[in-house]
């Protein structure tokens, strides 16, 4: 990968265009960044690259020439990321990672080897960092072209008809681009008001034999709704996506079907901020995703407080193939929860817990340190805490201050220790603390995994659940 991302021609952005502009249908290359997380590496297995098939779908159906490149299923980097990526010739390049953050290093990568190996394809980079980095990634980095700015569906697909009619990049919403030395952002898009009416490139996937997860067989990631309901202030969720909106439940079910006959999908990821925001839409989907009576397993991130609420549903939810939920306690702080927004308390979250047992449903908590500057009796007590809500499985993660989190502007004052974004996954420890060294505050989360993973009555329903059995 050339070390100057300008290098070998330094085309300008218009004389980059100039070559989309003869009116006939855009080669476009989907390059999945070559973001290697800690569960992928460590034998999880690998996710289908779902924005980027979102965004796949409907250049597809435009009539343009998609391909797509996943570096981070085939672990492609440097001079052979770049080789292929010559070898698709490309006249547009778009990347971007549901990592987001941690993952724009990788992104960064894609766009550099496009521009030294392709200099006369467009470069364009979307997604939530981007997003919300736009200005200050364009300053910086000539290799980025455009940046697109939130749901990536409709921009994209305008971003092209605008290059195939010779239009430049800003006459198109919710992009940013450059114009002569400086940058500029174009006005913001509306959100998506129907995701029925955008479907998936699931045609893209070559190889489904590339993508399994947890030893269950092929897997997919497929998307409900988005947005999310609630403000925790920690989270940013409901400022990206705005609104919460959903997919009709019948025909969501239908596809996970449609998936499992036609390409063999045995595990669903479901890649939803907050699938139950409404009892009656997820009932009307757990109904018709039994009604399809597919042996597909799924896994889905749930609220405590709607498990409560949704206690009636739980067999209904395992019979349609739920089997772990990952329920974001956060904290076992009873203030902290009320600081954070996060509108549940400790007795729902132990509920919850005892409810999914009841169900035969794996129980994974996500709880977050950081939000408070901890000493190691906070640590020993939320251990116990943990270990009081008996779940079946910990996902243990540091506080993460995303510039466009409301937690992150109360929390400037708070002194960064990691500046490396690549680290920014949950799994570093990014902000100091007065009382803890880092490598104390490390060795209580790795204790607090410990101590709830041996526990005999977890192992034990782990292995009792019938997953992939």
């Amino acid at each position: 990968m050339g070390s100057n991302p300008a290098a070998p021609t330094n085309l300008s952005r218009n004389a980059r265009s100039s070559t989309l502009r003869a009116g006939g249908d855009i080669k476009i290359l989907l390059v999945n960044p070559p973001y290697i997380s800690v569960t992928s590496a460590h034998g999880v297995g690998h996710q289908v690259p779902l924005g980027l098939l979102c965004v796949g779908g409907p250049l597809i159906d435009a009539g343009h020439d998609v391909r797509l490149l996943d570096a981070e299923r085939h672990h492609l980097t440097g001079a052979a990321l770049a080789d292929a990526i010559a070898a698709a010739a490309p006249d547009v390049v778009m990347t971007g990672h549901a990592g987001s953050t941690p993952a724009h290093p990788a992104c960064l990568a894609v766009m550099q080897a496009a521009r030294a190996r392709c200099p006369a394809a467009l470069t364009v980079y979307g997604g939530v960092y981007p997003s919300y980095h736009a200005v200050d990634i364009l300053a910086g980095h000539p290799e980025v072209d455009v940046i697109v700015r939130g749901e990536g569906e409709a921009v994209a697909l305008a971003l092209v008809t605008a290059l195939q009619a010779g239009e430049a990049p800003s006459s198109v919403a919710a992009v940013v681009c450059r114009a002569g030395a400086g940058v500029m952002s174009t006005s913001s898009a509306p959100s998506i008001a129907d995701l029925n009416s955008w479907r998936v490139g699931w045609e893209l996937i070559a190889d489904w034999d590339l993508y399994q997860c947890f030893g269950l067989g092929r897997a997919a990631i497929v998307q409900f709704s988005r947005g999310c309901p609630h403000t925790c202030s920690y989270c940013g969720q409901y400022q990206f996506w705005t609104r919460w909106r959903f997919r009709d439940p019948v025909k969501v079910a239908a596809e996970i079907a449609w998936l499992h006959r036609t390409h063999g999908v045995m595990f669903v990821d479901l890649a939803d901020e907050n699938p139950t925001s409404s009892k009656r839409l997820w009932r009307a989907f757990l109904e018709a995703l039994v009604a399809e009576n597919v042996p597909v397993q799924m896994f889905a991130t749930i609220r405590a407080t709607d498990i409560v609420r949704d206690a009636d549903l739980l067999a209904l939810a395992r019979k349609a193939g739920l089997i772990c939920v990952l329920m974001g306690i956060e904290t076992t702080d009873p203030a902290t929860l009320a600081a954070i927004r996060k509108g549940s308390t400790v007795r729902d979250d132990q509920r919850a817990v005892a409810l999914l047992r009841q169900a035969g449903i794996l129980s994974m908590l996500g709880h977050i340190v950081g939000f408070e500057e901890e000493r190691f009796a906070d640590a020993v007590r939320a251990t116990r805490q943990v270990v009081a809500y008996d779940p079946d499985l910990l996902n243990a993660m540091y506080v993460t201050p995303h510039r466009w989190s409301d937690w992150a502007a109360e929390n400037g004052a708070r002194r960064v220790i990691q500046e490396d974004v690549g680290r920014w996954d949950y799994r570093h420890q990014l902000l100091a603390t007065r009382h803890m060294k880092p490598w104390q505050m490390f060795a209580t989360v790795k204790l607090m995994e410990v101590v709830v993973h041996l526990r005999p009555r977890a192992l034990w329903w782990c292995w009792r659940i019938p997953i992939g059995r």
